[in-house]
């Protein structure tokens, strides 16, 4: 029997390589910095600060009014929802008495930023891993929600509506009717999603059992949306902390628990659903009224400290005030979910190949300037 020792002359080697800023894959100017060996990726190191423009430190020089007009720079596809965090934590400090009118407004175009934002992420997520159609079925898709919201506010991407007290101004005359046009059509195209791309055996190889996130790990790093939710956790801020006209509908908080990549996915798909759900139960019940509520020309929060919480398309949005009582915050702090989500992806994408941090990153619905306020 030969006793010659193997000699393995292939050692391992590790190296390093950057993924970013300018690379399509990382949804921004975001860089990661990869260890890998081969393939495998050893470590991922996310090197910020490429789109950093002092959002929070500018709040302190402007008024609460203005300061709702930088918020749709952070996550910009979810730019109405961010307002609204804003004129929440202004409206409760004030202890002001909001319309009803402009509570189910709000949240109606809130779920129609919602389903655009989604819209946009499917069809990226699509092309990242060499489906080219989606794209454009996204982009038709959010188009006419685009045409409803350039009709309402005057904008398609950084859109303004939302003020401290209510609404700029009335929804226009149009907005129900083309508002309905969009359910009934989304409706049947919705399922295209699926036949296109959920259930496209290509496209769940290379997705199932991919980035798996277990449950007590998404609560220790704080991650929120549907990124929290595909491991179990139950972290919808519409649910837990109801806020605008979220408690008065019906709609169910998606859960997955396989925590996998392919979970995330389909959490966002789902939530469209919802969205349409909540939608069609408040498009033909929107109360009569005033859409604002009167307030001083310049605000002047108390002194003290507040908070509020809402559910972007991407998960939980805080807002932080530090009030001495002039009409400029003293200080001023967001808590964005992108940051908190992105803060595990080298706990998930470790042991992985660089195929497949390209899909998990993809799903972890990353918009950079939210990171990197």
């Amino acid at each position: 029997m030969d006793t010659t020792p193997i000699i393995n002359n292939f050692k391992s080697e590790e190296y390093q390589i950057n993924m970013g800023p300018q690379h399509p894959a990382t949804h921004g100017v975001l860089r990661l910095l990869l260890t890998i060996d081969g393939e495998i990726i050893k470590k991922v190191e996310p090197d910020l600060g490429y789109i950093h423009r002092s959002i929070e430190k500018m709040c302190e020089r402007d008024s609460y009014q203005q300061i709702v007009h930088l918020t749709d720079r952070m996550d910009y596809l979810s730019s109405h929802i961010n307002n609204e965090a804003v004129c929440l934590t202004v409206e409760n400090a004030l202890e002001l008495e909001i319309p009803e009118r402009v509570k189910v407004i709000r949240t109606i175009i809130a779920e129609l930023t919602r389903i655009a934002s989604h819209t946009l992420w499917w069809g990226v997520m699509g092309m990242d891993v060499g489906a080219l159609t989606t794209y454009f079925y996204g982009f038709r898709d959010r188009e006419m929600i685009n045409d409803i919201f350039e009709e309402t506010c005057g904008a398609r991407l950084t859109m303004n509506y939302n003020i401290p007290g209510g609404l700029m101004f009335d929804i226009h005359p149009n907005f129900v009717k083309r508002t309905k046009e969009f359910i009934a059509h989304f409706k049947t195209k919705l399922p295209e999603y699926d036949l296109l791309l959920s259930n496209n055996i290509i496209f769940r190889k290379r997705m199932e059992g991919i980035g798996i996130l277990t449950k007590e790990d998404a609560i220790s790093f704080g991650a929120s949306g549907p990124v929290g939710r595909a491991s179990g956790y139950s972290c919808d801020v519409r649910k837990h902390h109801s806020y605008s006209a979220y408690d008065k509908v019906k709609f169910n908080e998606v859960l997955k628990t396989e925590g996998d990549t392919y979970s995330r996915y389909q959490v966002r798909v789902l939530e469209m659903w919802e969205s349409l759900s909540i939608i069609e139960q408040l498009i033909d019940n929107i109360p009569e009224g005033d859409f604002f509520a009167k307030t001083n020309a310049v605000i002047k929060l108390p002194e003290g400290e507040y908070y509020q919480k809402v559910e972007t398309a991407r998960g939980e949005l805080g807002v932080y005030i530090v009030s001495t009582g002039t009409k400029n915050p003293y200080r001023m702090k967001f808590r964005s979910p992108g940051f908190s989500n992105l803060s595990l992806l080298n706990h998930i994408a470790v042991g992985g190949k660089i195929g497949d941090l390209v899909a998990t990153m993809a799903t972890l619905d990353l918009v950079i300037p939210d990171i990197d306020r």
